[in-house]
């Protein structure tokens, strides 16, 4: 396979296009808001609006299309925004909160169990687990019973005795 040649017109294509790229103007939702609102107030023709501004009139477009569809979403009551941080800390704490509700309810369960299968647990359990905060809120309570042997697990007479 042979590559093209690189002319000169080509080569200098490629540098506008990077200088073009590298030097767009990025307009904040505010620039964008007042063009919007400017061209809607129908002072000036589009046109005038879109020189005056430095921007392409399809670009304005977009931006009203974009405008009126966001203000349609709203009044309809689509609602959906992003969480603020405080939002997002309370929502985090009011989840912990309930991982240890449910948490202290499995271990309750768990021992009530216990109690009624006449496995010598207490009625004072529960409350002394829950002061001393033994159990973690970030994982499940683990089954009780014998702990499941594995495959690796063998009987004490399978061991040869040691000489």
């Amino acid at each position: 396979m042979s590559k093209k040649p690189v002319t000169k017109k080509a080569e200098a294509e490629k540098v506008v296009k990077d200088i073009r790229r590298l030097t767009r103007k990025i307009h904040s939702a505010e620039e964008k808001i007042r063009v919007v609102l400017a061209g809607l107030r129908g002072e000036d023709s589009i046109a005038e609006l879109c020189r005056r501004e430095g921007i392409a009139q399809s670009l304005y477009y977009s931006w009203s299309k974009e405008f009126l569809e966001a203000g349609k979403k709203r009044l309809a009551g689509d609602t959906a925004r992003q969480a603020t941080s405080a939002e997002v800390q309370d929502l985090r704490a009011e989840s912990l909160a309930l991982k240890e509700v449910v948490a202290d309810l499995i271990l309750e369960n768990r021992v009530l169990k216990k109690t009624r299968a006449g496995l010598g647990a207490t009625a004072n359990e529960i409350p002394s687990i829950r002061e001393a905060r033994d159990h973690s809120h970030r994982r499940a309570i683990p089954p009780s019973g014998p702990p499941n042997p594995g495959p690796d697990w063998h009987s004490a007479h399978n061991f040869l005795p040691l000489v």
